[in-house]
């Protein structure tokens, strides 16, 4: 491949890692200013590698970038490296164990964590998948879904009707507040709160989540709210500057 090709090719790579929707080839050669014959080898490439897949509609996603396992999931490297520092940066704030987590589904995945320095703390498995509703982070993530979604959620998760007005009443609050309270974990004894990571276009795409014994989140609620809402606010201008940025080699922002 030439140098021309290889720096198409990042650019391609780092366009398509800030976007959280398939995009066609026109849209693709448009925004990196490329010939669409170049853009559609390059796609085609990037999709035998197992970097991208094509939709049945034809548009393009990145499912995974270099170095990162290969699934049948969404890649999230892009979120991973740009929430680092300020999960760090939160968790030693509060002094209480930091999340990052998506939804898959119905259910919450936490594609990381960090630890405070402190002798007690809240820890758990983030490969074991929760149920959206039960968490912080699923309530912070569940606020983004329209009515008609969030019904449709709840009538399979949700089997009874008292608790589907909780929860209701819960992410009526987060709404309103920018952050999900969850007293009830499903470890006993374990709270926490969480704030939606949201993209360029607005969309909740994860959430922040800070959680520790419930004694300890309930006596500081507002303070890790306000940690949770700041943290997670720093990520999506992250997120929303990367999709604004063109690439270097275009002539800068």
């Amino acid at each position: 491949m030439s140098g021309r090709g290889a720096e198409r090719i990042l650019d391609l790579l780092e366009w398509l890692s800030a976007r959280s929707e398939g995009v066609s080839l026109t849209e693709a050669t448009l925004a990196l200013d490329m010939p669409k014959s170049s853009g559609l080898l390059l796609l085609r490439l990037l999709t035998e590698r197992g970097y991208v897949e094509r939709s049945k509609k034809g548009t393009y996603s990145l499912v995974r970038l270099p170095g990162e396992v290969r699934s049948d999931t969404e890649a999230w490297g892009t979120l991973l490296r740009l929430s680092e520092a300020p999960l760090r940066e939160a968790v030693e704030a509060s002094n209480e164990t930091g999340f990052v987590a998506v939804m898959q589904d119905t259910q919450i995945r936490y594609l990381t964590k960090r630890l405070p320095a402190r002798e007690i703390r809240y820890d758990r498995d983030i490969t074991h998948l929760r149920q959206a509703h039960q968490v912080a982070s699923g309530l912070a993530i569940l606020s983004g879904l329209d009515e008609a979604s969030l019904r449709a959620y709840l009538d399979v998760a949700v089997p009874t009707h008292e608790a589907r007005a909780e929860i209701i009443a819960t992410i009526a609050k987060a709404r309103e507040t920018g952050c999900a309270v969850n007293l009830k974990g499903v470890v006993e004894g374990a709270a926490g709160v969480a704030s939606p990571i949201r993209d360029a276009n607005g969309s909740i795409v994860a959430a922040i989540n800070l959680s520790g014994p419930r004694e300890r989140i309930v006596a500081h609620v507002a303070e890790l709210t306000d940690i949770a809402i700041r943290t997670a606010q720093k990520v999506s201008e992250d997120l929303a500057r990367r999709s604004r940025t063109k690439p270097a080699s275009k002539g800068g922002s």
